[in-house]
Formats: structure tokens, sequence, C-alpha cells
């Protein structure tokens, strides 16, 4: 976990416009008291999310680290949005659903909103898109949001929650 915590420290001071107010101290600290969180630290760079810290509530200590990779994590496209969308395809199946990989890699999808405040620290998704929490009404009638950012501007679409791109994935976040 040494070479994990090297990483996110490289990472962490390469982009402190992510995190003006905070010092690595802080967060080693907290990666200290918060071991378990480790294992999902590394999924998530595992997979190509290039996790970073975007937010601290300096009330109970929480960071909040989020995806940033410059495009959609690597390791986690080509999925459809969610459990029941997989099995409704009844022909060219996905590997899996982004809901379920995040539940597997203990984090939460980002929501359009959280997506929206990602976008303001950087410029992601400027080739690929990802899905974001969908509300059950738009999930009830068979469809699924996504978001990626083109013309210097950041969108949100919708899609079949069964369909999948080689350039759509997902993000998501932990609290440490």
């Amino acid at each position: 976990m040494d070479e994990l915590i090297a990483v996110l420290r490289g990472r962490f001071e390469k982009h402190m416009n992510r995190h003006p107010d905070l010092d690595w101290s802080v967060v080693q600290a907290r990666l200290e008291a918060r071991k378990d969180k480790l294992k999902v630290l590394q999924e998530m760079e595992n997979t190509g999310g290039e996790p970073d810290v975007i937010g601290h509530d300096q009330a109970n200590g929480e960071l909040t680290f989020c995806d940033c990779s410059a495009e959609t994590p690597a390791g986690r496209r080509s999925l459809c949005f969610d459990g029941e969308a997989l099995a409704a395809r009844k022909e060219n199946k996905p590997g899996g659903s982004a809901v379920a990989m995040a539940v597997a890699i203990g984090i939460t999808m980002l929501s359009e909103e959280q997506y929206r405040a990602l976008q303001a620290l950087g410029e992601f998704d400027r080739k690929t898109s990802s899905w974001v929490q969908t509300p059950a009404s738009v999930r009830k009638l068979g469809g699924a949001l996504f978001c990626d950012r083109r013309y210097g501007q950041v969108f949100v679409y919708h899609n079949g929650a069964e369909s999948y791109y080689a350039a759509r994935g997902f993000r998501g976040f932990v609290m440490v």
C-alpha cells in the first residue's frame, strides 16, 4: 500500500487546484486512520480512475476521493447502466453494468450535480462519456443518464439503460 500512497501523494501535489486549502499531512493522517478504504482506492486506481481528493469536510474530517482521470476510467467502460438493463439484453451483452461494478469496487456513482462540480475542477471526458446516477422516473421508463464535456460545455444526455459503448464508462467517489 506504500506504492498507492506514493501515487496518491504525487497526484495530490500535482493538482493542488482540486484541494487548495488542504495539506497532504491531513490526507496522510486520514488514510492511516481509515486503512480499510485503501483497498477501494487501489481498485479505483487499478481500473484507471486516478483518484484524487476533491473535498474535505472539516467538521468530521472526511475526505472525498473522486475519479479524476482525463477520460472515463478505461477499466470501467463498455458497461450498460444496471443489472436490470443487463438482464434485458438478449444479444451482445456487455461484460457487466456500471451500477454493479461501482458496488463491487465500493464507490458511489456520481450524480449529475457531482459530475458538474468535478468539471469545475478541470476538463474531463472530452472524448468519452460517463454514466451518472439516474432519477427513478427516468430509469422506470428504460432510460439512464450520462454526461460528457464537448465544445467547452458539460452536457447531460439520455440513452437506453441497456446500451453500452467503448467510450462510455462511469466515475465514482468514496468518502475516506
